[in-house]
């Protein structure tokens, strides 16, 4: 276990301060309500910038690990019930917030029947007959980052169409037609190699590796409302994930 601060890493020093701490709150060193180090006590013993130490400490509070309390310090927070879950947010909602910009393609727009043969690869309830096929490229600050393909079931969104989809989030679509609210997702990840159409949407050489994001969403009835498959580059983007 890193206790240490490596200056010559490749890893940020702040983000070495920041599972210093984040190890030492998961392996009980110190307890819920008890004080961290003051910034200018951590600066000294890894001989850091105030800046640097700031920084890990910031990264902290935003994943509700500790809390800032004016004028009297930082402090660890409580554990979080386990049934509490990550908030679901659409592409469009995630990269806003990261504070880039996004446009999205429309690829194809259609509705099918499900066939015993779709069935092999999409997670959908057998009652389910029809669905609604949306196929997307995902952009982020005008370089191709995703395609995407959501599968809805048709008799939950039926009044849908390319038209009201074009230049708006799918999930505030729901939200605001529908008032379906996603409410938890299972997702599973797996590494492919891009094949030659992929490869064009995605302006890589084929064959390149990408990830495979395997989504299935529910609202809060336990009802699914979407299976997507997502194909993302992985040569300029980097995925992190929060466990809690």
């Amino acid at each position: 276990m890193q206790m240490e601060i490596k200056k010559d890493s490749v890893i940020p020093l702040y983000y070495q301060l920041k599972e210093i701490i984040k190890r030492m709150i998961e392996v009980d060193e110190m307890e819920p309500g008890e004080m961290i180090p003051s910034e200018r006590e951590l600066c000294k013993k890894y001989n850091l910038s105030r800046m640097t130490v700031n920084k890990a400490i910031s990264g902290l509070v935003d994943d509700g690990l500790v809390y800032r309390e004016q004028g009297k310090g930082t402090f660890v927070s409580k554990p979080k019930e386990f049934n509490q879950k990550l908030h679901l947010k659409g592409f469009s909602e995630d990269i806003k917030k990261k504070g880039l910009k996004s446009e999205t393609k429309i690829l194809d727009f259609k509705i099918e029947k499900l066939t015993k043969e779709m069935r092999k690869t999409i997670i959908m309830p057998g009652e389910i007959k029809k669905v609604i096929v949306i196929k997307r490229l995902r952009i982020i600050e005008k370089e191709p980052f995703a395609i995407e393909t959501a599968w809805l079931p048709f008799k939950f969104c039926s009044k849908i169409t390319r038209e009201i989809l074009e230049g708006n989030s799918l999930y505030g679509i729901l939200k605001r037609e529908y008032e379906y609210i996603p409410e938890y997702a299972k997702q599973s990840i797996k590494p492919i190699k891009i094949n030659a159409d992929q490869s064009k949407l995605l302006g890589i050489k084929e064959g390149e590796l990408a990830l495979l994001f395997n989504r299935t969403t529910y609202l809060k009835n336990g009802e699914q409302i979407e299976y997507t498959e997502t194909i993302n580059r992985t040569d300029k983007y980097k995925y992190e994930v929060i466990l809690k």
